[in-house]
């Protein structure tokens, strides 16, 4: 799970921007902050992996407050949801490391594809990171993360398939305990289940997969998935 402070100085805004997140397969609100202060409290106490920061707090800016996580070397990751949106501040807000800018007001779904990419992109680092993988290919692949936009498919993928979504399935079952249907990798992914099967179907007959049958009361075979390790 990917833990969350929402930092907004408005209690009503923070506590919808708390429910969206709650939405998101893979998030969950660890915290609320309502000033500066109490963000850079919660920060220091630690496990808090993303920040949801407002810029107008009533003891200092949000991008102040960035500044200063980064003098005492937090390296917490920050997407900036506010209403401020003139050039300088949106500059600031990218030469401080901000992973993404969201303008109020916005939409359910404009929070969730900022989200959605940011686990896209830790799970690119982790799988980069982990097999030792360097190069412009590697590192155009932590970019690319980031896209907020459908991402083509990558070579070797059908048509309409993402690496994205295929890691996301990936990274569900390889930490499952045991193999899960479509409906279970589904619900665990926040995809639909048509979406599911034709990923899992690919995945399988790419053996990344192994496919098992589950026969119940109906005599019909439920079909299981399972990681295979490579």
């Amino acid at each position: 799970m990917i833990d969350v402070l929402v930092v907004d100085d408005d209690f009503r805004v923070a506590e919808i921007n708390a429910k969206y997140v709650s939405k998101v397969p893979g998030f969950r609100v660890t915290a609320r902050a309502h000033s500066a202060a109490q963000a850079l409290a919660t920060v220091e106490r630690g496990a808090v992996d993303l920040v949801l920061l407002d810029h107008y707090l009533p003891d200092e800016t949000g991008l102040e407050l960035v500044h200063r996580m980064r003098e005492q070397g937090h390296g917490t990751d920050v997407i900036m949801i506010t209403a401020a949106s003139d050039v300088t501040t949106v500059q600031r807000a990218m030469r401080l490391g901000a992973l993404h800018y969201l303008v109020k007001p916005f939409t359910f779904a404009a929070l969730r594809t900022r989200l959605d990419s940011y686990a896209a992109l830790r799970r690119t680092v982790d799988r980069v990171g982990g097999r030792g993988l360097t190069g412009q290919e590697q590192v155009d692949r932590i970019f690319g993360a980031l896209r907020t936009s459908p991402a083509p498919s990558a070579p070797g993928l059908p048509s309409g398939h993402t690496e994205p979504t295929s890691d996301l399935i990936c990274g569900v079952l390889h930490h499952a305990e045991q193999p899960l249907s479509a409906h279970e990798v589904a619900t665990r992914t926040g995809l639909s289940r048509s979406t599911a099967q034709r990923y899992l179907r690919h995945l399988e007959q790419a053996g990344r997969l192994r496919l098992s049958l589950k026969y119940g009361d109906t005599g019909r075979p439920e079909h299981r998935y399972a990681w295979v390790a490579p």
